[in-house]
């Protein structure tokens, strides 16, 4: 799987390198570990498809990072049949967009914010103020 890391991943993991919180490397680890599952939550992935030579539904391979991905992949497997992809929406986001995610791009960047930023509501033709002003105290959406 072909990734390319993203600004708040990057940031996310030299958080944990440079913190002095934990003791032992097990503990850093455990916690680089869990910040790169939440990273790959985040993202959209793409699953190959594979009809066999009947038509009928074969067997399905997922994630890939992009359908190009998927697409060589398929040309490598020596089985018949027809193959295509199916993208596979971030469960992260979905949680994103009604939570927030603090400190990720695409979400409000005001540190005490981190909603979806269509939760703002419009000021003109640029984003206003948080619609959410009894659980967020941001004043403006900051790309």
């Amino acid at each position: 799987m072909r990734l390319t890391p993203r600004k708040e991943e990057i940031d996310g993991v030299k958080a944990i390198l440079e913190s002095d919180a934990y003791t032992t490397a097990d503990q850093m680890a455990k916690a680089l570990i869990k910040e790169v599952a939440d990273m790959l939550w985040m993202r959209d992935w793409f699953a190959l498809v594979h009809l066999n030579e009947a038509g009928s539904g074969g067997l399905n391979w997922a994630p890939f990072a992009s359908p190009i991905e998927a697409l060589n992949t398929a040309e490598k497997i020596a089985i018949g049949g027809r193959f295509g992809t199916v993208k596979l929406y971030s469960p992260g986001a979905l949680l994103g967009n009604a939570l927030g995610k603090k400190g990720w791009k695409g979400f409000c960047q005001d540190p005490g914010c981190g909603h979806a930023p269509f939760l703002h509501l419009m000021d003109g033709s640029a984003r206003g103020a948080c619609g959410l002003a009894s659980m967020c105290t941001c004043k403006k959406y900051i790309k």
